[in-house]
């Protein structure tokens, strides 16, 4: 069985090894690229294999259609909105992510992020480096704020803890989605929770249902003091409405870490010249704990498939 593994996973070359050397005994033959653009080299790269294992690569369907062999595919990711799974789904190819693997570092980055804008922290080291003091950029204390959250799965619900440990109000949606609901979280109507979050951290997948979550009007109901974070997917916020909204003072500050396209951005992208931003290339699932983690979920994904069982199912 070949498998073709399209991108690094990011983790050591004895690692890797060492994950594949089990299921190399079984049969598979671990095929390895790098990560690629060209339609025609990825074509060339999926044509006989029948696993695919990849990240976050944007898999083209035109590109996927001619894996003729396939019969799975193992995303090292928790999203799959990147690859075709209308074309997986009508071939009746398996799917599985990653999910779990980055359930720490992404809410570890969304209250660093948090952090940094409170704090003026980038600001501080650029006076200090410079010879200068705090005179004009004292901060505020995250203590006692209200961060609401939209996408409250295993994600969410571990940022939901972190930024309670800092002393926070926590607030959300989707009571209805959740289990074993904490005593600390309260439960409101979308609207209310736009209103009165200062911070708004955006967990969500992106779905028909989430795509433009976060617009004009949205916006709108946001405080002036309100501080906007995305560790989710670009698209669920319309960038053009968030650079409207930041230069005119409808919302305080933006932390953005995931774009309408993976990075690397066009410098002159309007959102990165918005005011009181800070922004990430897509790092906030990206730690060397969670790098490991991820590799290991995506073997076990694969050892199962050759027992028969989907594990992390998600077509």
């Amino acid at each position: 069985m070949k498998v073709a593994v399209l991108e690094s996973l990011a983790v050591s070359a004895e690692k890797l090894a060492a994950l594949e050397a089990p299921l190399a005994a079984r049969g598979c033959e671990f095929v390895h690229y790098e990560r690629a653009a060209d339609a025609a080299a990825l074509a060339n790269e999926v044509r006989d294999a029948e696993v695919l294992i990849l990240a976050n690569m944007p898999l083209p369907a035109e590109v996927a259609a001619q894996a003729e062999r396939l019969k799975y595919v193992d995303v090292a990711f928790t999203g799959v909105d990147h690859i075709p799974m209308d074309l997986f789904r009508a071939r009746g190819i398996a799917v599985s992510n990653a999910s779990g693997y980055s359930n720490e570092a992404v809410p570890e980055l969304a209250v660093g992020m948090v952090l940094s804008i409170l704090r003026n922290l980038r600001e501080v080291e650029r006076a200090c480096r410079a010879g200068g003091t705090k005179a004009g950029l004292v901060g505020t204390e995250l203590k006692g704020k209200t961060v609401g959250i939209l996408g409250y799965g295993s994600i969410g619900s571990r940022s939901g803890e972190l930024f309670h440990a800092f002393g926070c109000r926590v607030v959300t949606s989707e009571g209805h989605r959740i289990k074993n609901r904490p005593d600390f979280l309260e439960v409101l109507p979308q609207s209310e929770v736009l209103r009165q979050s200062d911070v708004l951290i955006l967990h969500t997948p992106l779905n028909e249902r989430t795509r433009g979550l976060i617009g004009k009007a949205e916006l709108a109901m946001m405080k002036p003091t309100s501080i906007l974070v995305n560790v989710a997917r670009g698209p669920v916020v319309v960038t053009d409405d968030l650079v409207e909204a930041l230069n005119r003072g409808t919302i305080a500050a933006a932390a953005v870490d995931v774009f309408d396209r993976e990075p690397p951005l066009d410098p002159d992208l309007p959102l990165l010249h918005a005011p009181n931003t800070l922004f990430t290339p897509h790092v906030a699932f990206a730690t060397a704990e969670s790098m490991e983690l991820r590799a290991e979920i995506v073997f076990d994904n694969l050892s199962a498939f050759l027992d028969g069982e989907i594990r992390n199912r998600m077509a």
